[in-house]
């Protein structure tokens, strides 16, 4: 059974920084690896993504202060935050998936690409 836990949410003043982990377990076929999140009342949205090769891909909000990563021998996805702000503030959600080919390309930046999903972990950003 696959399974993904994430961890290291919390609350934080503007300007400061959590570093988020997912944890997997179970036999995922993947090909992307991701971060989404969810704010009240509005639609979830991708943050962050990292292909098979490595390759990142980051949402425009967060592109320099937030980083992903990965650690293959302990199943691990991160998601480094820095210099937070309070439109941070949602329940972030770690996705495994598949991905999906466009014109010969693989894609992991929407939520089609992913099959998996964990069940959040809240981040709160104060002003």
């Amino acid at each position: 059974q696959v399974q993904l836990v994430e961890s290291g949410g919390g609350s934080v003043q503007a300007g400061g920084s959590l570093r988020l982990s997912c944890a997997a377990s179970g036999y995922i076929y993947r090909s992307c690896m991701g971060w989404f999140r969810q704010a009240p009342g509005k639609e979830r949205e991708r943050v962050a993504s990292i292909d098979r090769d490595g390759t990142t891909s980051y949402a425009a909000s967060v592109k320099g202060r937030f980083t992903i990563s990965e650690d293959n021998a302990k199943r691990t996805l991160y998601l480094q935050m820095n210099s937070l702000k309070p439109e941070d503030t949602a329940m972030y959600y770690c996705a495994a998936g598949a991905g999906y080919y466009s014109a010969g390309a693989l894609h992991c930046s929407s939520q089609r690409s992913f099959d998996y999903w964990g069940q959040g972990t809240q981040v709160t950003v104060s002003s």
